[in-house]
């Protein structure tokens, strides 16, 4: 049996480590490097540093800042935000990220998804995906629409579809985020996560609502995600890596320990 992953999400914004509610009032909350040496060490399974702010303001990604964070972890580490080109990709896999995540721009351009794939593996090719809550139509059948630029733009894409013709591009691995419960730490979407983890073969990470270790149990069972991602319940103190973890282990999941 696969162990189940604790993934932690940095969002940052200007080099600090920073956090919303479905996606508005950010605020700035610490710092990204000192985040992710704890987590580290407490046992964390992967880490996720997203710049939150480089696709809406059409730059590149803060490659020093990766570098700071890739150089005191050692475990697998995905990094997101503003990745336009298969030379954007590499740059980051020579900062220190093992995977890299599309999101906007993949939107935007399918094939993106194809040529990094192709260029560093799909192992290390990520499709995240910002899912919004909608009323059911002809266009967005199963009433998710996935929307781009920090939640900024419509796309009236359907989520369902998107997945599953974002692996056929060559995605590895899915970021199923639903802006509708980011921050909200009322927990998963688990419907959104099911739906997704049902209709492609490829591993998904549950994103948005976690605030206390029964929504992991939920996302990781009733959900089928195969990891859970944090980020607020950790942030701001509420929990610790390590209790999450063996809180999981001692429902019966299979998960990675290091104590």
């Amino acid at each position: 049996m696969l162990s189940k992953r604790v993934v932690a999400c940095l969002d940052v914004r200007d080099g600090h480590l920073a956090k919303s509610v479905k996606f508005v009032d950010t605020k700035n909350i610490g710092d990204p490097i000192e985040k992710a040496r704890a987590y580290y060490e407490d046992g964390l399974d992967e880490l996720v540093f997203y710049d939150i702010t480089a696709s809406n303001e059409h730059r590149n990604i803060m490659i020093d800042v990766v570098e700071r964070v890739a150089s005191e972890i050692f475990i697998p580490f995905s990094v997101g935000g503003g990745i336009r080109s298969v030379g954007d990709a590499t740059k980051l896999r020579l900062a220190g990220a093992e995977k890299v995540n599309v999101n906007s721009a993949a939107v935007q351009d399918p094939d993106l998804i194809a040529r990094i794939s192709e260029a560093i593996g799909a192992q290390s090719t990520i499709l995240s995906m910002d899912v919004l809550r909608v009323e059911a139509s002809d266009s967005i059948p199963s009433g998710y629409e996935i929307v781009i630029h920090g939640g900024r733009k419509h796309t009236g894409k359907d989520a369902l579809a998107w997945a599953q013709r974002g692996v056929e591009l060559g995605a590895g691995e899915l970021v199923v985020n639903s802006i509708d419960a980011d921050g909200t730490r009322e927990g998963y979407e688990i419907r959104l996560t099911r739906m997704i983890a049902d209709a492609v073969p490829v591993p998904v990470i549950a994103s948005g609502g976690a605030g206390k270790p029964e929504h992991l149990y939920d996302v990781l069972t009733e959900g089928r995600a195969d990891a859970a991602l944090i980020a607020s319940m950790v942030h701001y103190g509420d929990y610790r890596v390590s209790e999450l973890k063996q809180y999981l282990a001692e429902r019966g999941l299979a998960i990675r320990t290091r104590w």
